[in-house]
């Protein structure tokens, strides 16, 4: 368990976060959906939907990986992780609650 938590931070440091989603911004698909945090991408990376590895940013400094949520999507039939960094158990919560709703569901991985 601890090499993929290495190998996780090595892509995180190797590649810039770029935030496309900020904190309260809607869905540009699903206007009901409003982000609870910054959420964004690892640049030149790949993930299950061809983008970049999806990334939640919340606001303890200095952010490191809290862990991961593995979802399921029955909109895009796809399943993704989403990198969690700098979360307290409050904006955990709230991802959470983000990522399951009637189309999607995820559960939360943390890191050891």
């Amino acid at each position: 368990m601890e090499t993929f938590w290495n190998y996780l931070d090595q892509i995180i440091k190797s590649h810039e976060l770029v935030i496309d989603r900020k904190k309260g911004s809607r869905h540009p698909k699903y206007p009901d959906m409003i982000y609870p945090l910054d959420y964004g991408y690892l640049q030149n990376t790949r993930s299950m939907d061809g983008g970049g590895i999806d990334v939640w940013v919340g606001s303890q400094i200095p952010p490191t990986v809290n862990g991961i949520f593995c979802t399921v999507d029955l909109i895009k039939e796809d399943s993704e992780i989403k990198i969690v960094i700098g979360c307290n158990l409050e904006e955990i919560k709230q991802i959470h609650e983000f990522h399951n709703d009637r189309f999607q569901a995820a559960i939360w991985i943390e890191k050891s």
